[in-house]
């Protein structure tokens, strides 16, 4: 087979996998800096020389075909290994270099940000950029290069490192529970129970382990951010059943109290990324920092 068809040009391939990746020849134009039809013609190109069809017309959208979201997904981490060999390139050259990092919201604010300084204090050439998801980072659809999640130790395809195993905490205000202290776990049903829309799950896994029935939850509002869930309860809406480490400061400052010890969840904080990156400079010493930071964090709180 010709070798020329097995190897498009690089503009061809950006193209596609811009326009694949927001099914849209508009938005692949505004990302790429070109016109929409350049960019439609150039897939046109691409599609003649492999003699493939990759997307096709529903009404003024355009969709992958099959052949063609097959395509994408081995293209996408294709060139996700050329820049990531372009990035390792500079940053050994400067000595320096970037993360594009994603981390769930609340812990990014709570625990990471504060610690952040630390890290640029050791690597003062290497920046992270910081980017907020609730659900699980798509690297095919995204440029991310790693993200810190909470989950399962189940991560298809992915490299994995265990951070921190989850520690479940109920969490009141002094004024809210302060009277009543100490309470029964029974008595938890004499307050609106608060929960994180993503966790509704939580309080049935807190009452089921203090052997008590579930059904007898009073539910209270839902909250999106776990942000949101502690301050609401430091208002004194209702009570929360939160991670531990995210309210470790509130905790030791009296702004928040916690009637019983914690539960051991069954979920953990990794720090993820595709095996692309493994060798990426700014990875390994952000990993090796962030290690190191959530070591020292168990051993102030034994």
């Amino acid at each position: 087979m010709n070798s020329r068809r097995l190897t498009p040009s690089m503009s061809l391939l950006l193209a596609f996998e811009a326009a694949a990746r927001h099914e849209s020849y508009t938005r692949a134009a505004e990302e790429l800096k070109l016109s929409q039809s350049a960019v439609s013609r150039h897939v046109q190109a691409l599609e003649q020389l492999l003699e493939l069809k990759l997307f096709r017309r529903e009404g003024r959208r355009i969709a992958l075909t099959e052949v063609g979201r097959v395509y994408q997904r081995e293209l996408s981490e294709a060139l996700g290994q050329i820049r990531n060999a372009s990035m390792r390139a500079i940053s050994h050259q400067s000595g320096g270099g970037f993360l594009r990092l994603a981390t769930l919201p609340t812990f990014g604010s709570k625990w990471l940000l504060p610690r952040l300084h630390r890290f640029y204090a050791a690597h003062p050439r290497i920046l992270v950029n910081i980017h907020s998801r609730i659900d699980a980072v798509d690297f095919h659809a995204s440029d991310l290069d790693a993200a810190i999640s909470v989950g399962v130790d189940h991560w298809p395809n992915l490299v994995s490192h265990r951070l921190h195993t989850e520690r479940l905490t109920v969490i009141a205000s002094p004024r809210l529970a302060g009277a009543r202290l100490p309470l029964a776990p029974s008595q938890l049903n004499e307050f609106l129970l608060l929960n994180v829309v993503s966790r509704a799950e939580v309080w049935g896994e807190w009452f089921e382990q203090h052997g008590l029935d579930s059904r007898s939850i009073r539910p209270g509002p839902s909250f999106e951010l776990t942000s949101h869930l502690i301050q609401a309860v430091a208002d004194g809406i209702g009570i929360g059943l939160v991670p531990r480490i995210l309210v470790e400061d509130e905790l030791r400052e009296g702004e928040l109290v916690s009637p019983w010890p914690s539960i051991v969840s069954r979920r953990s904080y990794y720090l993820v990324y595709p095996k692309r990156n493994q060798s990426l400079p700014s990875l390994e010493a952000f990993r090796t920092w962030l290690e190191g930071e959530i070591a020292d964090s168990h051993c102030d709180r034994n």
